[in-house]
């Protein structure tokens, strides 16, 4: 409260007393677009631009000093890009969802609008309440230079979490209805347009209302600027550090929600490539699925001799107890008009799909112990040649690269031919040029630095190398078949948390690890288990209510007392 005191106007009275009684301006509102009335649930106060004009940095004084002058231009980012950026949020209001709510014959209903436009009315108001605090703050900053307290006073209030959390989490919702909106409806499209073609700048819509997802790693660095250029002992750096960590906690939790949200339109996506009488299409639409992971990797396939036959990227989804592969078709027939204005994102047409228990990671070295050798047949993904079933070819598989792989294996019998001649060349009696222990050992000397290069090569290769052993149909004989898979992650980060997840998965599958009640429903058809920790033991359930339990459905389990 005292930053705030110290850095408002008489413009803010009304917020003063507004907190102090612990009345926010804001209230939550969970779900968009609930009635065609617009929100009420937040004290509007209307900032006048003639009463509180936007924050203006005046000349530089002399005898700055470096640092000073450089923390002055900095102060003079944070001013243009903060004003930039409330001059945009007013744009999305002014020149799209106004008209649109006003627009008759309506292209877009007002219950679509306040979907689309979630939020944003509240983002501004706090925007302009920042800026009225910041324009104070300019004002004094030739005698204070202080600005740290202000980020604090302004952005560590819950409300501001919360309004920004609702348009993230809106965000993809948003874009989806105005991309559909544009597919179906001309006259929509050509508003769009028109507004992009009167702008100065000619930015899109999206281009707008993707600037609250952008603002506060923008904060971030102009303040990571402002510490670096502020000396220790200076009265502005502690409420920096303050702030900092303040909008990095704040980026972090929104960042984390995006990425749930954008992960659940991912999962909306698939089960639009699929068929709707599939099995797969009827369990991503049950809403039981949880998305655990999904990230583009590129597929590989090699030939025999280790030669690089084709890659294609695919988008790769792991859920609780599946994993999909789809392929992605970034191909827009008719639509390039509507990509220019919105992102259509990829489309998914489905690849393959296995259930969790069956995936095998198969790992450099752990090759022997992946599978069974003599009654599974392992073919490559993707090629279209394979040795006959009799071949020993069947029961080898190359983990890295196989033409690495083979190379090495080259070394190891040439070093061992190398190593009979050293035994032999020592057998002589005479003295030969060329032909002797030193060279000989030369030889073997060399070979091990090859083959340690070669190795080094295979581990580098490795990191980034993910391999799956996947169930395929029995060939003629009844013999499963097993497929490898083979995706190239982006960086060696990337495969450790593919393996990990994978590996969580499936133990958090196992039966002892998915306790909980278990009991008939009205139609005599069993509940899925309530979620809850493992836990030491299990007890019988008793109920003084007539409540129908069958034997063995219902289990309790509990913490063991240990002595």
């Amino acid at each position: 409260m005292k930053a705030a005191k110290s850095g408002t106007k008489d413009g803010l009275e009304k917020t003063k007393i507004a907190v102090m009684r612990k009345v926010t301006f804001l209230h939550r509102k969970e779900v968009p677009g609930d009635s065609e009335e617009e929100d009420t649930g937040f004290l509007e106060v209307t900032v006048s631009d003639m009463k509180h004009p936007p924050p203006e940095l005046g000349p530089m004084p002399e005898g700055l000093s470096p640092q000073q002058v450089v923390r002055r231009h900095i102060l003079g980012s944070i001013v243009q890009s903060e004003r930039s950026y409330v001059d945009s949020l007013k744009r999305i209001l002014q020149d799209y969802r106004n008209p649109l709510m006003e627009m008759e014959p309506k292209v877009l209903s007002a219950r679509k609008c306040q979907v689309v436009f979630f939020r944003l009315k509240e983002i501004l108001q706090c925007h302009s309440m920042f800026q009225i605090a910041l324009a104070s703050r300019v004002a004094e900053w030739d005698s204070a230079e202080k600005i740290g307290d202000l980020f604090v006073a302004s952005f560590s209030k819950s409300m501001v979490l919360d309004v920004y959390s609702d348009y993230v989490n809106n965000f993809t919702t948003a874009m989806s209805l105005i991309k559909k909106a544009c597919l179906t409806k001309p006259a929509f499209l050509d508003f769009l347009k028109k507004r992009q073609m009167a702008s100065a700048d000619r930015v899109t819509l999206y281009g707008l209302m993707v600037k609250p997802i952008q603002r506060f790693p923008q904060f971030i660095l102009l303040l990571q600027d402002m510490l670096k250029n502020t000396p220790k002992g200076h009265a502005d750096r502690l409420s920096l550090q303050l702030a900092l960590t303040e909008l990095e906690t704040l980026a972090e939790k929104l960042n984390e929600q995006k990425r749930l949200a954008d992960q659940v339109a991912e999962i909306q996506q698939l089960s639009k490539s699929i068929s709707d009488r599939s099995s797969l299409n009827k369990l991503l639409s049950s809403g039981q699925q949880q998305l655990l992971l999904c990230e583009t990797l590129t597929e590989t396939v090699y030939g025999d001799r280790g030669q690089l036959i084709k890659s294609k990227e695919r988008k790769v989804f792991l859920l609780n107890d599946m994993l999909v592969c789809a392929n992605i078709n970034f191909k827009y027939v008719g639509q390039l008009e509507i990509s220019s204005l919105v992102p259509l994102g990829p489309k998914y047409v489905l690849k393959w799909s296995t259930a969790l228990p069956q995936v095998q990671v198969v790992e450099v070295g752990q090759e022997s112990g992946a599978y069974d050798k003599d009654n599974i047949v392992i073919h490559n993904a993707g090629a279209k040649k394979h040795a006959p079933s009799g071949q020993a070819s069947h029961n080898k598989v190359y983990l890295g690269p196989p033409r690495l792989f083979q190379e090495l294996q080259d070394l190891q019998k040439d070093l061992a031919v190398v190593e009979q001649i050293t035994l032999l060349i020592s057998t002589l009696h005479g003295t030969y040029q060329n032909l002797n222990m030193t060279v000989a050992q030369d030889w073997c000397l060399a070979l091990q630095r090859m083959m340690k290069v070669k190795e080094e090569e295979i581990h580098s290769a490795n990191k980034c190398r993910l391999r799956l052993l996947l169930p395929g149909k029995p060939d003629k004989s009844g013999r499963p078949i097993s497929v490898m898979v083979v995706f190239i992650t982006p960086n060696p980060l990337s495969k450790i948390s593919w393996v990990n997840r994978l590996h969580l998965a499936k133990i958090g599958l196992r039966e002892e690890n998915q306790p909980g009640w278990l009991c008939p429903d009205e139609d005599k058809k069993s509940k899925a288990p309530f979620w809850c920790p493992i836990l030491s033991c299990h007890m019988p359930a008793f109920s003084s209510k007539a409540l129908d339990l069958q034997p063995g459905h219902a289990a309790c389990p509990l913490l063991e007392a240990q002595p």
